[in-house]
Protein backbone atom coordinates (compact mmCIF):
# COMPACT_ATOMS: atom_id res chain seq x y z
CA UNK A 1 0.00 0.00 0.00
CA UNK A 2 0.97 3.45 -0.67
CA UNK A 3 1.25 6.61 1.50
CA UNK A 4 -1.83 7.84 0.59
CA UNK A 5 -3.58 4.62 0.72
CA UNK A 6 -2.62 3.94 4.53
CA UNK A 7 -4.08 7.89 4.89
CA UNK A 8 -7.03 7.00 3.40
CA UNK A 9 -7.88 4.09 5.98
CA UNK A 10 -6.93 6.25 9.00
CA UNK A 11 -10.01 8.63 7.25
CA UNK A 12 -11.86 6.06 6.85
CA UNK A 13 -12.01 4.79 10.74
CA UNK A 14 -11.80 8.34 11.70
CA UNK A 15 -15.40 8.60 9.83
CA UNK A 16 -17.03 6.12 11.56
CA UNK A 17 -17.13 8.27 15.01
CA UNK A 18 -18.76 11.51 12.82
CA UNK A 19 -20.56 13.39 14.43
CA UNK A 20 -20.29 11.39 17.97
CA UNK A 21 -16.95 13.09 19.32
CA UNK A 22 -18.12 17.03 19.80
CA UNK A 23 -16.20 18.53 21.47
CA UNK A 24 -13.40 17.04 19.73
CA UNK A 25 -12.47 16.38 15.95
CA UNK A 26 -12.83 12.41 14.55
CA UNK A 27 -9.50 11.44 13.93
CA UNK A 28 -8.08 8.01 12.46
CA UNK A 29 -4.91 6.31 13.22
CA UNK A 30 -2.56 3.30 11.75
CA UNK A 31 0.06 1.89 12.49
CA UNK A 32 2.40 0.33 9.88
CA UNK A 33 5.73 -2.03 9.98
CA UNK A 34 7.87 -3.40 6.85
CA UNK A 35 4.84 -2.58 5.07
CA UNK A 36 2.22 -4.50 7.38
CA UNK A 37 -0.69 -3.07 9.51
CA UNK A 38 -0.13 -3.65 13.07
CA UNK A 39 -2.45 -1.31 14.47
CA UNK A 40 -5.46 0.94 14.04
CA UNK A 41 -7.94 3.04 15.90
CA UNK A 42 -10.15 6.10 16.17
CA UNK A 43 -11.32 8.70 18.62
CA UNK A 44 -14.89 7.23 19.66
CA UNK A 45 -16.43 10.08 21.75
CA UNK A 46 -15.11 13.20 24.06
CA UNK A 47 -13.45 11.09 26.85
CA UNK A 48 -12.65 8.55 25.63
CA UNK A 49 -8.92 7.58 24.27
CA UNK A 50 -7.55 9.25 20.92
CA UNK A 51 -6.83 7.32 18.36
CA UNK A 52 -3.27 7.30 18.59
CA UNK A 53 -3.69 5.24 21.83
CA UNK A 54 -6.21 2.65 19.99
CA UNK A 55 -3.87 2.11 17.17
CA UNK A 56 -0.72 2.17 19.63
CA UNK A 57 -2.48 -0.40 21.81
CA UNK A 58 -3.47 -2.94 18.92
CA UNK A 59 0.29 -3.02 17.66
CA UNK A 60 1.73 -2.95 21.20
CA UNK A 61 5.50 -4.09 20.94
CA UNK A 62 5.22 -4.08 17.17
CA UNK A 63 5.11 -0.54 17.37
CA UNK A 64 9.15 -0.22 17.49
CA UNK A 65 10.28 1.47 14.63
CA UNK A 66 6.86 1.82 13.30
CA UNK A 67 5.03 4.53 10.93
CA UNK A 68 1.69 5.80 12.34
CA UNK A 69 -0.21 7.30 10.09
CA UNK A 70 -3.02 10.06 11.73
CA UNK A 71 -5.24 12.30 10.19
CA UNK A 72 -4.81 14.86 12.61
CA UNK A 73 -1.79 16.15 14.44
CA UNK A 74 -1.14 14.48 17.56
CA UNK A 75 -2.07 16.21 20.84
CA UNK A 76 0.66 17.50 22.79
CA UNK A 77 -1.15 19.16 25.97
CA UNK A 78 -3.15 17.48 28.97
CA UNK A 79 -7.28 17.31 28.58
CA UNK A 80 -9.55 14.32 29.21
CA UNK A 81 -7.23 12.08 28.37
CA UNK A 82 -3.22 12.74 28.39
CA UNK A 83 -1.08 13.85 25.41
CA UNK A 84 -0.40 11.33 22.01
CA UNK A 85 2.65 12.41 21.73
CA UNK A 86 4.17 11.23 24.62
CA UNK A 87 2.36 7.80 24.38
CA UNK A 88 3.55 7.52 20.79
CA UNK A 89 7.54 8.68 21.65
CA UNK A 90 7.50 5.85 24.59
CA UNK A 91 6.04 3.05 22.26
CA UNK A 92 9.07 3.69 19.54
CA UNK A 93 7.38 5.12 17.01
CA UNK A 94 9.76 6.07 14.50
CA UNK A 95 8.27 7.75 12.21
CA UNK A 96 4.78 9.59 12.03
CA UNK A 97 2.65 10.60 8.83
CA UNK A 98 0.37 13.56 9.39
CA UNK A 99 -2.63 14.98 7.63
CA UNK A 100 -3.60 18.07 8.93
CA UNK A 101 -2.10 20.16 11.63
CA UNK A 102 -4.32 20.99 14.79
CA UNK A 103 -6.69 24.16 13.83
CA UNK A 104 -6.84 25.37 17.48
CA UNK A 105 -4.05 28.57 17.46
CA UNK A 106 -3.13 28.17 20.95
CA UNK A 107 -1.53 24.19 20.42
CA UNK A 108 -1.19 24.09 16.11
CA UNK A 109 2.37 22.59 15.61
CA UNK A 110 3.20 22.17 18.97
CA UNK A 111 2.52 18.00 18.74
CA UNK A 112 4.72 17.63 15.46
CA UNK A 113 7.56 19.90 17.45
CA UNK A 114 7.24 17.70 20.24
CA UNK A 115 7.48 14.68 18.42
CA UNK A 116 10.25 15.98 16.08
CA UNK A 117 12.38 17.21 19.19
CA UNK A 118 12.07 13.35 20.37
CA UNK A 119 13.83 12.28 16.96
CA UNK A 120 11.18 11.25 15.93
CA UNK A 121 10.77 11.63 11.61
CA UNK A 122 8.00 13.70 10.50
CA UNK A 123 5.94 13.78 7.10
CA UNK A 124 3.19 16.29 7.38
CA UNK A 125 0.38 17.14 4.54
CA UNK A 126 -0.40 13.64 3.68
CA UNK A 127 -4.23 13.73 1.59
CA UNK A 128 -4.51 16.89 3.56
CA UNK A 129 -7.74 18.51 1.64
CA UNK A 130 -9.71 14.80 2.79
CA UNK A 131 -8.55 15.60 6.50
CA UNK A 132 -9.39 19.39 7.01
CA UNK A 133 -12.48 18.30 4.95
CA UNK A 134 -13.17 15.74 7.95
CA UNK A 135 -12.35 18.30 10.28
CA UNK A 136 -14.12 21.09 9.20
CA UNK A 137 -16.90 21.61 11.74
CA UNK A 138 -14.37 21.07 14.58
CA UNK A 139 -12.04 23.96 12.70
CA UNK A 140 -14.76 26.38 12.30
CA UNK A 141 -16.07 25.81 16.20
CA UNK A 142 -12.24 26.01 17.47
CA UNK A 143 -11.39 29.26 15.40
CA UNK A 144 -14.85 30.99 15.77
CA UNK A 145 -17.18 29.40 18.47
CA UNK A 146 -19.92 28.48 15.78
CA UNK A 147 -20.96 25.57 13.75
CA UNK A 148 -20.23 24.37 10.51
CA UNK A 149 -23.90 24.73 9.03
CA UNK A 150 -24.35 22.13 5.94
CA UNK A 151 -27.47 23.08 3.85
CA UNK A 152 -29.17 19.87 1.85
CA UNK A 153 -32.25 20.47 -0.30
CA UNK A 154 -33.37 18.39 -3.16
CA UNK A 155 -34.36 19.44 -6.61
CA UNK A 156 -35.99 18.05 -10.33
CA UNK A 157 -33.73 18.81 -13.28
CA UNK A 158 -35.63 22.08 -13.46
CA UNK A 159 -34.69 23.26 -10.38
CA UNK A 160 -38.50 22.37 -8.32
CA UNK A 161 -38.77 21.14 -4.74
CA UNK A 162 -42.58 20.63 -4.99
CA UNK A 163 -45.37 21.10 -7.29
CA UNK A 164 -47.51 24.25 -7.16
CA UNK A 165 -50.02 22.24 -5.27
CA UNK A 166 -46.76 21.51 -2.40
CA UNK A 167 -46.32 17.33 -3.41
CA UNK A 168 -42.81 17.11 -2.63
CA UNK A 169 -42.80 13.05 -1.29
CA UNK A 170 -40.38 12.12 -3.05
CA UNK A 171 -38.28 14.29 -5.17
CA UNK A 172 -35.49 12.60 -4.37
CA UNK A 173 -35.22 8.59 -4.36
CA UNK A 174 -34.78 5.88 -1.58
CA UNK A 175 -31.08 5.87 -1.51
CA UNK A 176 -30.71 9.52 -1.87
CA UNK A 177 -32.99 9.70 1.55
CA UNK A 178 -30.73 6.62 2.92
CA UNK A 179 -27.87 9.21 2.67
CA UNK A 180 -29.63 11.77 4.28
CA UNK A 181 -30.18 9.94 7.46
CA UNK A 182 -26.43 9.05 7.72
CA UNK A 183 -26.00 12.72 6.64
CA UNK A 184 -28.16 13.76 10.19
CA UNK A 185 -26.45 10.38 12.29
CA UNK A 186 -23.10 12.54 11.34
CA UNK A 187 -24.38 15.85 12.51
CA UNK A 188 -24.71 17.65 15.93
CA UNK A 189 -27.88 19.08 15.58
CA UNK A 190 -30.77 19.54 12.29
CA UNK A 191 -32.92 22.28 11.81
CA UNK A 192 -35.89 23.51 9.90
CA UNK A 193 -38.03 26.01 9.49
CA UNK A 194 -41.40 26.28 11.08
CA UNK A 195 -43.01 26.28 7.71
CA UNK A 196 -41.56 22.49 7.49
CA UNK A 197 -43.24 21.84 10.90
CA UNK A 198 -46.61 22.45 9.95
CA UNK A 199 -46.41 21.78 6.52
CA UNK A 200 -44.76 18.01 7.16
CA UNK A 201 -44.69 17.64 11.00
CA UNK A 202 -41.76 15.79 10.46
CA UNK A 203 -40.04 13.34 13.19
CA UNK A 204 -36.22 14.77 12.31
CA UNK A 205 -35.05 11.33 13.32
CA UNK A 206 -32.68 9.30 12.28
CA UNK A 207 -33.50 6.00 10.66
CA UNK A 208 -30.71 3.87 9.08
CA UNK A 209 -31.11 0.01 8.75
CA UNK A 210 -28.57 -0.22 11.09
CA UNK A 211 -30.20 2.53 13.67
CA UNK A 212 -28.46 5.74 14.19
CA UNK A 213 -28.08 8.51 16.25
CA UNK A 214 -30.84 11.40 16.50
CA UNK A 215 -29.27 14.81 16.48
CA UNK A 216 -30.66 18.04 18.72
CA UNK A 217 -33.44 19.25 16.79
CA UNK A 218 -33.62 22.72 16.26
CA UNK A 219 -36.80 24.46 14.81
CA UNK A 220 -36.47 28.35 13.48
CA UNK A 221 -40.06 29.46 14.73
CA UNK A 222 -39.95 33.39 15.16
CA UNK A 223 -43.70 33.61 16.05
CA UNK A 224 -44.03 30.57 18.10
CA UNK A 225 -46.73 28.82 16.05
CA UNK A 226 -45.38 25.03 16.70
CA UNK A 227 -48.21 23.21 17.58
CA UNK A 228 -47.72 21.14 20.92
CA UNK A 229 -48.86 18.19 19.19
CA UNK A 230 -45.93 18.39 17.00
CA UNK A 231 -44.37 14.53 16.24
CA UNK A 232 -40.62 16.20 16.50
CA UNK A 233 -41.95 16.28 20.41
CA UNK A 234 -42.59 12.82 20.35
CA UNK A 235 -38.39 11.81 20.72
CA UNK A 236 -37.73 14.26 22.71
CA UNK A 237 -36.27 11.45 25.01
CA UNK A 238 -33.54 10.28 22.88
CA UNK A 239 -32.88 13.73 21.38
CA UNK A 240 -33.44 17.41 22.45
CA UNK A 241 -35.51 19.70 20.64
CA UNK A 242 -34.74 23.34 20.62
CA UNK A 243 -37.04 25.40 19.71
CA UNK A 244 -35.88 29.39 18.82
CA UNK A 245 -38.34 32.28 18.46
CA UNK A 246 -38.14 35.83 19.11
CA UNK A 247 -40.07 38.41 21.84
CA UNK A 248 -43.07 38.21 19.64
CA UNK A 249 -44.09 34.85 20.71
CA UNK A 250 -47.02 34.57 23.08
CA UNK A 251 -45.75 34.48 26.76
CA UNK A 252 -48.48 31.80 27.44
CA UNK A 253 -47.42 29.43 24.71
CA UNK A 254 -43.77 29.80 25.43
CA UNK A 255 -44.65 29.20 29.30
CA UNK A 256 -46.35 26.08 28.96
CA UNK A 257 -43.68 24.81 25.93
CA UNK A 258 -41.21 25.35 28.55
CA UNK A 259 -43.00 23.94 31.29
CA UNK A 260 -43.52 21.10 29.00
CA UNK A 261 -39.41 20.29 29.20
CA UNK A 262 -38.95 21.83 25.88
CA UNK A 263 -35.91 24.49 25.85
CA UNK A 264 -37.08 27.69 24.14
CA UNK A 265 -34.38 29.78 23.06
CA UNK A 266 -35.85 33.45 22.77
CA UNK A 267 -33.66 35.77 20.43
CA UNK A 268 -33.57 39.43 19.31
CA UNK A 269 -35.66 39.93 15.84
CA UNK A 270 -34.17 40.92 12.90
CA UNK A 271 -37.32 42.44 10.94
CA UNK A 272 -39.91 40.10 12.62
CA UNK A 273 -37.35 36.78 12.57
CA UNK A 274 -35.21 35.06 14.30
CA UNK A 275 -31.50 37.14 14.28
CA UNK A 276 -29.53 34.02 12.38
CA UNK A 277 -26.65 35.58 13.43
CA UNK A 278 -27.52 35.93 17.26
CA UNK A 279 -29.09 32.37 17.07
CA UNK A 280 -25.72 30.53 15.51
CA UNK A 281 -23.67 32.54 18.01
CA UNK A 282 -25.65 31.04 21.10
CA UNK A 283 -25.64 27.68 19.24
CA UNK A 284 -22.15 27.45 18.62
CA UNK A 285 -22.06 28.69 23.15
CA UNK A 286 -23.89 25.32 23.26
CA UNK A 287 -20.81 23.13 21.74
CA UNK A 288 -22.84 22.53 18.73
CA UNK A 289 -20.34 21.99 15.69
CA UNK A 290 -22.27 20.55 12.98
CA UNK A 291 -25.94 21.46 11.94
CA UNK A 292 -27.77 20.21 8.87
CA UNK A 293 -30.27 23.16 8.22
CA UNK A 294 -32.86 20.75 6.23
CA UNK A 295 -35.21 24.47 4.94
CA UNK A 296 -37.62 25.37 3.54
CA UNK A 297 -37.02 27.63 1.21
CA UNK A 298 -37.31 30.67 3.48
CA UNK A 299 -35.08 29.41 6.24
CA UNK A 300 -32.37 28.80 3.21
CA UNK A 301 -32.87 31.60 1.65
CA UNK A 302 -32.22 33.78 4.60
CA UNK A 303 -29.40 31.42 5.51
CA UNK A 304 -27.53 32.29 3.03
CA UNK A 305 -28.29 35.95 2.55
CA UNK A 306 -26.88 36.04 6.46
CA UNK A 307 -23.77 33.98 5.08
CA UNK A 308 -23.99 30.83 8.28
CA UNK A 309 -24.26 28.61 5.56
CA UNK A 310 -20.50 26.53 4.89
CA UNK A 311 -21.57 24.17 2.83
CA UNK A 312 -23.80 23.03 0.54
CA UNK A 313 -25.66 19.50 -0.67
CA UNK A 314 -28.12 19.35 -3.16
CA UNK A 315 -29.76 16.56 -4.31
CA UNK A 316 -30.82 16.63 -8.11
CA UNK A 317 -33.66 13.88 -9.31
CA UNK A 318 -34.24 13.06 -12.88
CA UNK A 319 -37.47 15.02 -13.50
CA UNK A 320 -38.89 17.46 -14.47
CA UNK A 321 -41.87 19.27 -13.27
CA UNK A 322 -42.32 20.80 -16.62
CA UNK A 323 -43.64 24.51 -15.69
CA UNK A 324 -42.95 27.39 -13.81
CA UNK A 325 -45.83 27.35 -11.10
CA UNK A 326 -43.53 24.98 -8.63
CA UNK A 327 -41.60 25.79 -6.06
CA UNK A 328 -37.81 26.51 -6.27
CA UNK A 329 -35.16 25.73 -3.43
CA UNK A 330 -35.19 29.57 -2.30
CA UNK A 331 -37.73 32.21 -1.34
CA UNK A 332 -37.82 35.88 -1.60
CA UNK A 333 -35.14 38.08 -3.46
CA UNK A 334 -31.91 37.11 -5.21
CA UNK A 335 -28.74 38.45 -6.51
CA UNK A 336 -29.21 41.28 -9.47
CA UNK A 337 -25.90 40.45 -11.25
CA UNK A 338 -24.10 37.43 -11.59
CA UNK A 339 -20.87 38.30 -10.65
CA UNK A 340 -22.49 38.40 -7.30
CA UNK A 341 -23.59 34.67 -7.36
CA UNK A 342 -22.48 32.46 -4.55
CA UNK A 343 -20.35 30.33 -5.67
CA UNK A 344 -19.13 27.28 -4.54
CA UNK A 345 -15.62 25.18 -4.17
CA UNK A 346 -14.04 21.92 -3.47
CA UNK A 347 -17.07 20.40 -5.76
CA UNK A 348 -17.71 16.73 -5.28
CA UNK A 349 -20.28 14.71 -7.62
CA UNK A 350 -21.58 11.63 -6.40
CA UNK A 351 -24.57 9.40 -7.81
CA UNK A 352 -27.33 7.43 -5.51
CA UNK A 353 -29.04 5.18 -8.48
CA UNK A 354 -30.14 7.73 -10.79
CA UNK A 355 -29.93 10.89 -8.66
CA UNK A 356 -27.09 13.09 -8.27
CA UNK A 357 -25.67 14.88 -5.39
CA UNK A 358 -23.71 18.00 -5.81
CA UNK A 359 -21.65 19.14 -2.76
CA UNK A 360 -19.09 21.50 -1.80
CA UNK A 361 -17.83 24.88 0.09
CA UNK A 362 -19.83 28.19 -0.18
CA UNK A 363 -17.45 30.52 -0.80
Amino acid sequence: MSENQYMQLALELASKAVGRTTPNPPVGAVVVRNGEIVGQGFHPAAGQPHAEIYALEESAERAQGATLYVTLEPCNHQGRTGPCTEAIIAAGIERVVVGATDPNPEVSGTGIKRLAEAGIKITSGTLVDECRRLIAPFAKHITLGLPFVTLKMAMTLDGQTATSSGDSQWISNETSRQHVHLMRDQSDAIMVGIGTILADDPLLTTRLTEGGKDPIRIIVDSKLQIPESARVFDSASTAKVLVVTTEYADPAKLKKLQDSGVEVIVTPANEGRVDLLAMIQELGSRDIQSILLEGGATLAAEALRCQIVDRAAIFVAPKMLGGNDGRTLFSGPGCKQLKNAIRIKDMQVHHFDDDILIEGEIV
